[in-house]
């Protein structure tokens, strides 16, 4: 069992402070209330303290945050682990940044630090702001088409498991009523892992609307042909 506690302004705001952190849905953690406080006019706001119990289900690296970096193997590494070490610190935070894995053009970044809410931000959109200007300053260095995956807390792994689950289950509604679902705006990343999640789903359909960065994914159903109706 692993715990951990989040404080807001109310039940629900600790809550969904929770659930932005964990990147997991609202019935997958167990909460429990252990300081409320109501807003008075002398002691002014109130705050709730929650306790958030999650089972470890054998999917170590679910919770666990390993502090593991590699060191910089070139000049490209080096620049943009100080780059982004410089870029936390100019917004008044402390932190460390290291290497935390590479691929085939891919470079995985990893921030450690006490500060990961505040640098994940409402549904991971700071994170995606850090990583998109670090990016830019990488395209602008001999690095070829290497791109920059910034992360902490493994936030990236717990967003793409919750999101894979809430696809899952989306899909499974729109079979069941045969009504159309159009979701919440989102970011490539997580249009990506949705329209990869069901793709495979043959009865089932989805597709992006909107204009700019951030578009709404339509799941639709469409019932399969049987061999008679053909």
């Amino acid at each position: 069992m692993i715990v951990k506690e989040f404080e807001g302004k109310n039940e629900n705001e600790a809550i969904n402070k929770a659930i932005e952190f964990l990147g997991l849905n609202r019935e997958d953690i167990d909460v429990e209330i252990v300081e409320s406080k109501k807003a008075g006019f002398l002691w002014g706001g109130g705050k709730v303290k929650i306790r958030v119990h999650l089972d470890d289900d054998g999917e170590s690296d679910k919770l666990t945050f390993p502090h593991i970096f590699h060191d910089p193997e070139n000049d490209f590494e080096r620049d943009m682990v100080d780059y982004l070490l410089g870029l936390i610190e100019r917004t008044g935070l402390s932190a460390e940044v290291g290497i935390a894995y590479r691929e085939d053009n891919k470079l995985g970044l990893n921030i450690e630090t006490k500060d990961s809410g505040i640098l994940i931000g409402k549904r991971g959109q700071t994170l995606e702001a850090i990583q998109l200007i670090t990016n830019i300053v990488a395209g602008r260095m001999e690095s070829g088409n290497m791109r920059v995956i910034v992360d902490t807390q493994n936030y990236r792994r717990r967003r793409e498991r919750s999101l894979i689950r809430f696809a899952q289950q989306e899909a499974e509604h729109v079979r069941r009523t045969g009504q159309p679902r159009l979701l919440e705006a989102m970011n490539p990343f997580e249009r990506r892992l949705i329209h990869t999640a069901l793709s495979k789903t043959e009865d089932i359909e989805t597709t992006s609307e909107g204009d700019g960065l951030y578009k709404r994914i339509r799941i639709s159903y469409h019932r399969k042909k049987n061999i008679n109706e053909e």
